[in-house]
């Protein structure tokens, strides 16, 4: 035993199941070991571990000697692979077909067969740093889920477009300096609206790629010309078995609704399945599977905003009546509660961030003018029932250049035109005195001129 490792003569009784443990309580993966006695003069070299789909594999056979043998035979599965003999058998790339027993064959002498187990490509899992953005925030990819990250694995990164007529996507790879980065995180910068990313890894020359990652996406509430999504009613929660309908408006007359669910994960909403389809907009019966976030997607490429609907089971007797969309700084809010039969309640306490707002029930929540404070999670309760919590967002009130430039103006008016009446007042006064101590000779002079 030297360190870690230990070195051990090779006896038939060696043959066996390996694997290391810890003291901390850790398992090592296994490997399989045989010892071959004098019966067989020859064996087959395939690897230990199992390989990986894509890879390059090589088996060979070699005699007591360590001799590479050539005029070989090699059999898969007790089938002979090739009527020619050869030196090595060379996989290009290994697929799962090619997992099995194999055992080499050298002037009329077999070796033991040995298992080559193949393992499946790995899939990289992406996550996006926020979910849901602020106007001109940063979002950070990351390219997750590999075994030895930093075993020479370079990372590409891609913008999915959702395509025409159909429910996938293209890809665009996203160009920096180079098309990868040697770190599994990636920053961009200034995203507006909803988008969806994928990535994956390589290594290796020619370069093995892993497969493509699950799509993620970053979701924007603020709506944009290109593509918006409405709810009716406008409202984050709703009570199951009861009507909603999503529209979809924009610079296309060709659409599909995506959901994403916790449970489901990413999937097409095929209106024909809950409800009726009417043009742009998608009418559907809720229930307890219909909560999630929703967007649409164009067949020119174009991302909606996304909403988060929440559909409320038996468990819920009250639901809270929230705005689906961000609410403008300076703009007013109404908050209430209602109950199954969409009968507003009064006598009802209304809480933000669960503190209470007022001590006092009413029947709704108003608030005049909206300010980023009031940003957060609100819920409602009536008769010692709450309602679920739901996310209020607050946008800030940008002002457009045009008006910041109608403003500016105002305040110039406001200061400079004091100063040029005063200025005017004062040339009117000095013309006046002028002409009060004029000499006659200049007096002549200017009716001269008038007359001459």
């Amino acid at each position: 035993m030297t360190g870690s490792s230990c070195s051990i003569n090779r006896l038939w009784d060696h043959s066996g199941v390996y694997w290391c443990e810890s003291e901390s309580g850790c398992f090592s993966s296994a490997v399989n070991i045989t010892v071959q006695d004098n019966y067989y003069s020859i064996i087959l070299v395939s690897p230990v571990h199992p390989v990986t789909e894509g890879d390059p594999v090589i088996l060979s056979c070699r005699d007591k000697e360590q001799k590479l043998l050539s005029n070989v035979f090699f059999y898969h599965n007790n089938k002979l692979i090739h009527n020619g003999s050869r030196g090595e058998l060379n996989i290009s790339a290994v697929s799962k077909s090619d997992e099995g027993f194999y055992k080499c064959e050298h002037s009329g002498k077999k070796s033991p067969q040995s298992w080559m187990a193949v393992r499946a490509k790995p899939q990289p899992v992406l996550s996006v740093s926020p979910s849901w953005l602020s106007p001109g925030a940063s979002v950070t990819l990351s390219c997750g889920g590999l075994e030895h990250p930093s075993a020479g694995w370079r990372f590409f990164w891609y913008k999915v477009v959702p395509m025409k007529s159909s429910s996938s996507y293209s890809l665009e790879l996203l160009t920096g300096r180079t098309n990868w980065t040697e770190q599994n995180s990636y920053l961009i910068n200034g995203q507006n609206h909803t988008a969806g990313y994928v990535c994956r890894a390589g290594r290796g020359e020619p370069v093995f790629y892993t497969e493509y990652s699950e799509p993620k996406f970053v979701w924007s509430a603020d709506s944009h010309p290109a593509a918006s999504l409405s709810v009716t009613p406008d409202r984050v929660q709703h009570f199951i078995y009861q009507s909603v309908t999503l529209s979809c408006s924009g610079n296309n007359t060709e659409w599909r609704l995506r959901r994403f669910t916790e449970t489901g994960g990413l999937s097409d909403i095929h209106c024909s399945n809950w409800g009726t389809m009417t043009g742009s907009s998608c009418s559907i019966n809720t229930d307890w599977s219909h909560s999630g976030v929703y967007w649409c997607e164009s067949g020119s490429g174009d991302f909606s905003n996304a909403v988060n609907i929440t559909v409320q089971d038996k468990h819920y007797s009250i639901i809270l009546v929230s705005p689906v969309h961000p609410v403008t700084e300076g703009d007013p809010v109404t908050l209430s509660c209602r109950d199954k039969e969409q009968k507003l309640l009064s006598n009802v306490f209304f809480y933000h961030n669960n503190k209470l707002i007022h001590n006092d029930s009413r029947e709704e929540l108003k608030i005049s003018a909206v300010s980023k404070s009031d940003e957060g999670f609100y819920k409602c309760e009536h008769s010692g029932k709450e309602s679920p919590q739901s996310w209020m967002a607050v946008r800030e009130n940008v002002s457009t250049p045009v008006s910041s430039f109608f403003h500016v103006m105002l305040i110039i008016r406001s200061v400079v035109g004091p100063v040029i009446l005063l200025i005017i007042l004062l040339l009117l006064w000095r013309c006046r005195c002028s002409k009060g101590s004029q000499s006659p000779a200049a007096t002549d002079e200017m009716l001269y001129s008038e007359t001459g």
